[in-house]
């Protein structure tokens, strides 16, 4: 029995990147032999097994067999006789099929090496094209590296887009490969891969939608709206910016002139419902769709307005989606981010205004949630006419 470390760790080491997780695979090994030595076995549809120790994952090397759709219609063969060549070759790509020894000794039968010193994600036999979870993996991949993808690969993914495959995906899978996704160095490189190979469109068809229809910015600069997003994902993720901003603004439908609120609010709803978006993301997607125009002109809006715009994003109990609302509106719109947006300076200090003021007593002790309601907005909208004038 022979035991080897793959996959990202191996990749990840010789590109002198930091290891967050290892994976290991035991060739010539059985349950018996590894339950015999302690490890503890999880998974249902093949056997991996739990260091007593250090509670890494270790996987019996294996053959996968198509026998179904989707990326779960694969019967597997963990015999021992299984080599680890054999397993390495079920992988999605080179640069993920490399080995180490116990020894230290790199195996790479498949040039993964080579493909990583040239930027390369290139798949290994034409099995690629059995799993259809391989082409967000390798749109991932690419996001995160920033490499090309060999011809050869992306053929394979597009008759994979072909082949309708990517509709037995669960919403739960793809939401993952896409939060991931957007997390990258390079989000914009996701959204391009899966465009270039026919795959955004049954994935996500409010983004592919917007490739070759006009957007009109707040300066009256006109720009391809698709190619937008591609640059609203790429200087969201320059600033370093949260999942919660890098979401909005790849779910949002833009609100211009061509494009009526009600109809934008219900594409961006749509996307976050069928991609099963958390609940905190999809709320501040949909507020940046609903409230995008007016924060742009915030500058120019009354006090009334303001304090308007506070409570109906909840800006009072959640300002932590407020600005993440505002952040994602200054990417947008091409403006620096916070906090030198100019609308978001002065909402946030509208908001701190109005933090400090509170109903007098005689409404608080009405017990009238409509009287104190009213009675609290007319507060804040003097507290913020106070602090403008002074």
């Amino acid at each position: 029995m022979k035991i080897y470390e793959v996959g990202g760790a191996v990749r990840d080491r010789l590109l002198g990147r930091p290891v967050a997780d290892r994976d290991w695979v035991v060739v010539g090994g059985s349950p018996e032999a590894m339950l015999a030595l302690g490890y503890r076995q999880v998974g249902r549809d093949f056997p991996v097994f739990l260091h007593p120790d250090t509670h890494e994952e270790y996987a019996l090397a294996r053959l996968e067999r198509k026998q179904g759709q989707g990326y779960r219609g694969f019967a597997f063969d963990t015999g021992a006789t299984v080599t680890l060549e054999e397993d390495l070759a079920r992988r999605d790509v080179t640069i993920n099929a490399m080995a180490r020894d116990e020894q230290g000794n790199l195996h790479d039968p498949y040039g993964g090496q080579q493909d990583l010193a040239a930027g390369v994600l290139r798949h290994i036999t034409p099995a690629f094209a059995e799993d259809p979870l391989r082409v967000l993996r390798v749109a991932r991949f690419a996001a995160r590296f920033d490499f090309r993808i060999a011809p050869e690969t992306l053929a394979l993914m597009q008759q994979l887009a072909d082949s309708g495959e990517l509709l037995t995906l669960s919403p739960e899978r793809v939401w993952r490969e896409l939060e991931r996704a957007l997390m990258e160095t390079h989000p914009e490189r996701f959204v391009e891969v899966l465009r270039a190979c026919g795959a955004l469109a049954p994935l996500l068809p409010e983004l592919a939608a917007l490739f070759g229809r006009p957007r009109l910015l707040p300066d009256q600069s006109a720009v391809d709206a698709g190619e937008h997003l591609l640059e609203n994902l790429e200087r969201a993720a320059e600033a370093e910016l949260p999942l919660p901003v890098r979401f909005a603004l790849l779910a949002q439908t833009p609100v211009d002139d061509a494009t009526q609120d009600g109809h934008a609010f219900q594409q961006t709803e749509r996307l976050c419902q069928r991609r099963r978006a958390p609940v905190a993301l999809t709320e501040t997607a949909l507020a940046l769709v609903r409230e995008q125009q007016v924060i742009r002109s915030a500058c120019a809006l009354e006090a009334e307005a303001v304090v308007t715009l506070l409570e109906r994003v909840d800006g009072f109990r959640r300002p932590e989606r407020l600005e993440e609302v505002l952040r994602a509106c200054a990417v947008d719109t091409r403006a620096p981010v916070l906090p030198d947006y100019a609308p978001a300076v002065r909402i946030a200090r509208a908001l701190a205004a109005c933090r400090e003021v509170k109903p007098d007593a005689a409404v608080l002790a009405s017990k009238d949630g409509a009287r104190i309601k009213a009675a609290l907005h007319a507060a804040r909208v003097q507290a913020v006419l106070h602090l403008e004038a002074g």
